[in-house]
């Protein structure tokens, strides 16, 4: 019973995601159950409303998103290569998972309603920094750069671009447009000896990486 909770909790949430990617918080409950494919008693069982189903979303999202990162640190031969890395991720999901792209409309709409949600992005920024602290301390990284105002650029910089990909083309141009972002910002922080490297592997398209055998 307690696996069948779970397995019923997710596709709770996976439809859920699905419907508010489409429609936004303003989804009916008989979209995200039809999504879903559960009864109403079962999302309820769950759920007490759709506010706490959307902030669930958001949080499968953010958790998706941090493992991601944490998949590719431990894939990764450095920190610098991390950075890109993680981007990619990001975008990977943004185009290829519904609860990332779910979570990501949510948390811009539900933003703008109620106020900012702040943790998901103070999280993703700290994750950035610590990364960039890292690779500045490898010497990947120019001397006397703000390892603060990186990291914020990065992932304001990430936003703004998986933002206007999918105004203009539903993100089918995305991972297009974050190569031409490293392509822009890689040469004024990373350090010569490294950058032709670094430079090559933000070009390539993203990956699905996946997790590290014992």
């Amino acid at each position: 019973m307690q696996e069948r909770a779970v397995l019923t909790r997710q596709a709770v949430i996976l439809g859920a995601a699905k419907s508010f990617e489409k429609f936004g918080y303003s989804a009916s409950l008989t979209t995200i159950l039809q999504h879903a494919g559960v009864t109403k008693g079962a999302m309820y069982f769950h759920f007490s409303s759709k506010e706490e189903l959307a902030h669930a979303v958001i949080d499968a999202q953010h958790g998706m998103a941090m493992e991601g990162a944490q998949l590719v640190a431990a894939h990764s031969d450095s920190a610098i290569e991390t950075l890109v890395f993680v981007s990619q991720e990001m975008a990977r999901q943004l185009v290829t998972e519904p609860i990332a792209r779910g979570g990501m409309r949510l948390t811009m709409e539900i933003g703008s309603i109620q106020g900012p949600i702040e943790k998901t992005y103070l999280d993703w920024i700290d994750s950035i920094r610590q990364v960039a602290e890292q690779a500045a301390s490898d010497g990947d990284i120019v001397q006397g750069t703000d390892i603060d105002a990186l990291a914020r650029f990065i992932v304001g910089s990430f936003t703004g671009v998986q933002i206007l990909s999918e105004m203009l083309t539903g993100r089918a141009d995305l991972y297009e447009r974050l190569s031409q972002l490293w392509a822009l910002v890689l040469p004024t922080i990373v350090d010569k000896n490294r950058l032709a490297h670094v430079l090559q592997l933000a070009a390539l398209p993203p990956r699905k990486w996946e997790p590290l055998t014992a």
